[in-house]
């Protein structure tokens, strides 16, 4: 296996092959199972995401399946598995983490073959057991899962679902509902971000290294991110097939508070920044979503007038790319458009990326001008830059 670069130097070369010998993956992932967030009232978010960002209901969790904890609304939007959960007691662990952190991502669970092997695999590398291997059973089958501690308060699920053939996992029912508005176009979870202390990107990229087995694709510095106020520097780590891509940021030294620090403060520690969304079509995902009232982050009108300059030749009709606050940029396999939602709760913590790849297979980086200077409009509007 390739030994992950953390030294800061940059690696452009966006080959997975070139940088990871998949014959050595000890920790093969078939891609993201699902992605579970603590929140408030589960009910009302699971109606925010259904009419906002077009998910459909699936699956149900509650007083009425016997579940006397919590209750989980599911909902799923082709490849994506959203699960929204909301405690029923005020003193339990579930509740703690939502007065601690507002909603949030808790649970990112990776589909894989062998949860069991996947668990003693990275807790033999030094992983925090969440969860020891279990089995949950009904008449559909059986799901084998298995948790580890990431940063923050954030864990890793290993679900492992090849024996199982229910609507989601045992102790759901189907969940049947008359409102489902259509999809958006959102196709599957193309990378997520996690945000961590000063001082900690290198460390858990080295996590992601010697416990999961992933290398770092690319690393930006300060000198990449970064306004006349604020900067940031990031890795970005890679399972083996390249189907899951987890940059890790952290704060660099500016002369104001940057967006790191600010989700920091508010989300009370490390964790989920923001989840990328993949589409086939982002004019007519964004037209759906700005029609339903989702709230991007504003791009400056002369953004677009060296766009052509710097991007070259693109399919899209650059009008209408600007009249929906779309972004582009370029790499040497292609080029991506990609847009940055408003934080989707009062909390400014956590944000959802859509992202449509012609071809590249980086992160935007000649727009990272343009989207700092508007999160700290965002920031200065809010009273914490």
């Amino acid at each position: 296996m390739a030994t992950a670069n953390l030294t800061g130097v940059k690696n452009y070369d966006y080959g997975i092959e070139k940088i990871f010998d998949k014959a050595q993956d000890f920790l093969p992932i078939n891609g993201t199972d699902y992605v579970e967030l603590y929140v408030g009232n589960a009910k009302q978010a699971a109606h925010f995401y259904k009419t906002a960002f077009g998910f459909q209901s699936l699956a149900y969790s509650g007083l009425e399946t016997g579940n006397r904890e919590f209750c989980s609304y599911v909902l799923s939007q082709d490849k994506i598995r959203l699960v929204l959960t909301t405690p029923y007691k005020a003193d339990s662990e579930i509740s703690e983490h939502i007065r601690k952190h507002g909603d949030g991502v808790k649970f990112i669970a990776l589909w894989v073959d062998d949860a069991t092997k996947a668990f003693e695999e990275t807790v033999a590398r030094g992983a925090t057991v969440v969860m020891s291997p279990e089995k949950l059973a009904d008449s559909d089958g059986t799901v084998v899962r298995s948790a580890i501690k990431t940063y923050g308060d954030t864990v890793h699920m290993f679900v492992e679902r090849k024996d199982y053939k229910g609507i989601f996992l045992p102790g759901f029912e189907k969940w049947t509902s008359e409102y489902n508005p259509i999809p958006t176009g959102l196709k599957f979870i193309d990378h997520m971000v996690g945000n961590v202390e000063l001082g900690k990107m290198n460390e858990w990229a080295a996590f992601y290294a010697n416990t999961m087995g992933f290398a770092n694709l690319i690393t930006f510095d300060d000198k990449d991110i970064s306004t006349r106020f604020t900067a940031l520097m990031s890795k970005v780590m890679t399972n083996g097939n390249g189907r899951i891509k987890f940059p890790i940021n952290e704060p660099a030294e500016g002369v104001k508070k940057s967006q790191i620090e600010e989700y920091l403060d508010f989300y009370g520690g490390a964790g989920c920044q923001h989840i990328a969304v993949a589409t086939d079509d982002i004019v007519f995902t964004i037209s759906e979503m700005r029609s339903r009232g989702v709230e991007f982050l504003y791009v400056p009108g002369t953004y677009y007038d060296t766009v052509g300059e710097r991007v070259g030749e693109i399919a899209e009709d650059l009008a209408i790319l600007k009249s929906l606050g779309i972004m582009v940029d370029r790499d040497e396999d292609g080029y991506l458009l990609q847009i940055f939602t408003k934080p989707v709760e009062d909390r400014p913590t956590l944000f959802f990326e859509i992202i449509q790849r012609k071809g590249a297979k980086s992160f935007g980086k000649g727009n990272f001008q343009a989207l700092f200077e508007s999160i700290e409009a965002e920031q200065a509007r809010r009273g914490t830059l």
